[in-house]
C-alpha cells in the first residue's frame, strides 16, 4: 500500500471537476453493466422456456459483461491511486484524507455539491458530517 496522501481543502476542491468526471464514467459503466445483466437474465429465462439448438447462446453477452467488469475495476483502481476514497458510486460520495487542527479527518464531498463544505472523523461516516468552519 502506498503512503497515505493528505489533501488541503483548496487542493481537494480543485480536484472536484476530475472527481466528477471519473464518477460519471463509473456510473455510466455501472448502468451499462446492469442493463446488459438484466438483458442476459431475460434471455436466459426465455431460453429456459424455449431451448434453442445454439451451442452457447449467452457467450457473447457474458463476455461483454466480463469486459465491463474489468474496465470498471481498472477505473476504480486508478481512481483509488489518487488517494481519494471512493465511498459510493451511485450517489457520487468521496472522501479526501486531510488534517484539520492537528486531527486526521476526511473532507467529504457528494456529487452535485459545488464545493467541499463538510468533513467527518474516520469512524463517523456520512451521517457524522460537520460543516467546515470558514
Amino acid at each position: 500500500m502506498s503512503e497515505k496522501r493528505w489533501f488541503s481543502l483548496e487542493e481537494a476542491n480543485h480536484l472536484l471537476p476530475f472527481v466528477d468526471q471519473e464518477l460519471k464514467k463509473m456510473q455510466a459503466l455501472k448502468r451499462e453493466f446492469e442493463d446488459k445483466y438484466m438483458e442476459l437474465r431475460h434471455k436466459k429465462n426465455e431460453y429456459a422456456e424455449k431451448p434453442s439448438t445454439e451451442k452457447d447462446p449467452f457467450f457473447v453477452m457474458e463476455a461483454a459483461l466480463e469486459f465491463l467488469q474489468i474496465e470498471a475495476r481498472g477505473l476504480i483502481q486508478s481512481f483509488q491511486k489518487t488517494g481519494i476514497e471512493l465511498k459510493d458510486i451511485d450517489t457520487g460520495l468521496v472522501d479526501f484524507p486531510a488534517v484539520m487542527n492537528g486531527q486526521e479527518v476526511l473532507l467529504c464531498w457528494k456529487q452535485g455539491e459545488d464545493q467541499i463544505r463538510y468533513y467527518h472523523g474516520e469512524q463517523d461516516g456520512f451521517a457524522g458530517r460537520r460543516p467546515i468552519a470558514d
